[in-house]
């Protein structure tokens, strides 16, 4: 926790649950899935301190925030470079270790000087895949009977 005292980060007791919590997690979790979670140790937290709180992590590069999945976003307190996986069924995002660039046109390449890129990959994991696949069969069956 010192690595968060030492950009000037205030540690209080709800902070700190919600580093607590963020850290080492892989499950790229919302804001309202980090409340929930915070809520049960600390039943007067607000969610606005939540998000407070990820907002001052992220400004300060300890945090990643998703845009993976459209409907909510989540966050991802490994900063290392690397991309994401997102489930479109099942909503989970994954990480994919690694740097996956796109190739640049020369054009770009001269012009714009890269920092950091996030590579996003939409599909189905490996479970809904499967229960795909066999709901398609149970059809199948169901049709020819």
């Amino acid at each position: 926790m010192n690595k968060y005292r030492d950009i000037g980060f205030k540690l209080t007791p709800q902070r700190l649950a919600i580093l607590d919590y963020l850290e080492g997690n892989q499950q790229h979790p919302s804001a309202e899935d980090i409340y929930r979670a915070v809520l049960k140790t600390f039943p007067t937290i607000s969610f606005a301190t939540v998000y407070t709180t990820l907002a001052a992590l992220k400004q300060k590069g300890k945090l990643l925030e998703l845009s993976t999945d459209p409907s909510k976003k989540r966050y991802d307190p490994d900063t290392s470079c690397h991309s994401h996986l997102f489930c479109v069924s099942c909503k989970r995002v994954f990480d994919m270790p690694g740097e996956h660039t796109p190739v640049l046109p020369e054009s770009v390449k001269r012009d714009f000087s890269i920092t950091r890129s996030h590579v996003e990959f939409h599909g189905l994991c490996a479970g809904c895949k499967k229960n795909k696949s066999e709901t398609s069969k149970e059809v199948a069956h169901v049709h020819r009977s």
